[in-house]
């Protein structure tokens, strides 16, 4: 028979769901001191991030030239975005850093992995491959300009081994892969290192057990190695995307004369964005400058998500 209320010898019985959990004095003072120790960073949070990402998305609707009333036009904005040719190329030119440049990153820090896990020294040559990620960009990318001139120190290099004609690498044709090589020389080693520290957590039972069973080197960064690391990769994906999108200072200083942005064709999101907002030539187009910045957020939550998801593990490995 069905009660409203359970009672056993006459008294009432509250369901274990419905109890009040009595909290010690420390715990709940405890709590009430959460809201005022997190209030001071939401509040920063909010104010250097939300705020600003939500007036952005206003701007994006609105034509404003960085002063005097601002014009609701809608989606005239993107619209307009989505038939500049300059833009289809810059969104070409984003994807082939995030990924072009990206899968030549992973392949040399997995490469540079396997090679120095068991090397003598490998101390040392860590911290040589890992000085580009400490020095700024904007030096590397002029150091860079200055090594492929038309007669810098590669070329010298090259017509010294016997190449007549070494490749003009600053051309139109040849800056963007140019700048690629840069992408990938300038970010391998910060990676190789947070591979190489990954796998130095690996218990080495499983590499004397690869040994024993005869594996060689590739084999064991195969199925040792990369296994045991793989939600460190994940992780390092999401970096990469993250900053793959944002890559600015090297288009600009690498390709760049003084005062001047580089050709369109060299140009990516973040590039179009500033070049749109800052334009040197007629109106400075804030509002077509804020709609790159959302689709630029916009997919770096997509491409974010996608990441994880194919990274994720179902079978994860505990050592």
């Amino acid at each position: 028979m069905a009660m409203t209320s359970e009672r056993v010898l006459g008294k009432r019985v509250v369901p274990a769901a419905r109890r009040r959990v009595r909290l010690s004095p420390f715990e709940r003072s405890r709590r009430r001191m959460l809201l005022p120790f997190l209030a001071p960073s939401l509040l920063i949070y909010l104010f250097i991030m939300v705020v600003p990402t939500l007036f952005t998305l206003w701007l994006s609707f609105n034509k404003w030239a960085g002063s005097g009333p601002m014009t609701f036009v809608g989606g005239e904005n993107y619209v307009r975005m989505f038939r500049d040719p300059v833009f289809k190329s810059s969104f070409v030119n984003t994807f082939l850093i995030v990924f072009g440049v990206g899968a030549g990153v992973f392949l040399v820090s997995f490469g540079l992995t396997m090679l120095l896990q068991d090397m003598v020294g490998r101390k040392f040559v860590r911290a040589v491959i890992f000085f580009p990620t400490l020095v700024p960009g904007i030096v590397i990318s002029i150091l860079w300009g200055f090594l492929f001139d038309a007669e810098g120190l590669v070329n010298k290099v090259l017509m010294a081994i016997g190449v007549d004609s070494p490749p003009q690498w600053l051309a139109t044709g040849n800056a963007f892969k140019t700048i690629m090589i840069g992408l990938v020389w300038l970010s391998s080693g910060g990676y190789t290192v947070i591979f190489m520290a990954a796998a130095d957590r690996i218990p080495r039972m499983y590499y004397e057990v690869a040994e024993l069973d005869g594996a060689n080197s590739f084999q064991r960064f195969r199925y040792v190695t990369a296994p045991m690391m793989w939600d460190v990769v994940g992780v390092c994906m999401v970096l990469w995307i993250v900053g793959a999108l944002k890559v600015f200072e090297f288009l600009l200083t690498f390709s760049g004369a003084t005062g001047q942005l580089p050709s369109t064709e060299l140009w990516n999101f973040s590039m179009y964005s500033y070049a749109t907002a800052f334009s040197s030539e007629g109106e400075a187009g804030f509002g077509i400058a804020s709609a790159c910045a959302i689709l630029l957020l916009l997919l770096t939550v997509i491409l974010t998500v996608l990441v994880r998801r194919v990274t994720q593990r179902r079978d994860a490995i505990d050592y």
